[in-house]
């Protein structure tokens, strides 16, 4: 059984021609009585098509993940005693993603102190975002040349597969923005973000 990896107008290096192009069409070759393709191939409009193992996916901006890091700055809006609910009373957090101390993730203060603890579980989750989709990358590449994986093993890969491409996508010129929440769970369903209860 096999996956796409890469999608329609997607930029991608052809190793065989040493050049990038772009996915034309995404061609997957079936066979009858099976529910997925065997093998999947990509027309980039070079003369003929390529497998998955003769393209790289472009390298994007967020490859660095040893950048993102967890700071925290001073809340200049209260004072520690006025919020001494918070998990770090006068303090929150702020996700920095650049090489500097500034630039990246942080939200505004009467955000921070509806919920202290939701923001302070998304703030760990941002912060190793980075190293989480390498895992993921890393998951469906091994799965990917196991064949004798398990089925649960297979099925959790794809997850991260179609995870890895919806993070690595980039949307075509002057299109809107896909609401991706829509389909997510709530934020706290897996046990991050919940207030704890006294």
């Amino acid at each position: 059984m096999a996956k796409a990896v890469f999608h329609k107008h997607q930029q991608v290096f052809v190793k065989p021609v040493g050049t990038w192009a772009v996915i034309e069409k995404v061609k997957p070759q079936w066979v009858k009585d099976m529910a997925e393709p065997i093998k999947v191939y990509y027309d980039c409009g070079l003369g003929r098509d390529f497998s998955e193992n003769e393209l790289a996916a472009e390298q994007t901006d967020n490859a660095d993940a040893g950048q993102w890091r967890l700071l925290r700055a001073r809340n200049k809006w209260q004072s520690p005693e006025e919020c001494s609910h918070h998990p770090f009373p006068g303090s929150f957090p702020i996700v920095v993603t650049e090489e500097t101390n500034w630039g990246g993730w942080r939200v505004p203060g009467a955000e921070y102190d509806r919920n202290p603890q939701r923001i302070e579980a998304q703030a760990r989750i941002i912060a190793n975002a980075p190293r989480l989709l390498g895992i993921a990358e890393a998951l469906s590449r091994l799965v990917a040349e196991s064949p004798d994986s398990g089925s649960e093993l297979v099925t959790l890969a794809r997850r991260a597969s179609d995870t890895v491409r919806v993070i690595r996508a980039r949307p075509p010129e002057g299109a809107a923005e896909p609401d991706a929440t829509a389909d997510a769970p709530p934020f706290g369903s897996g046990g991050f973000g919940r207030r704890a209860t006294a």
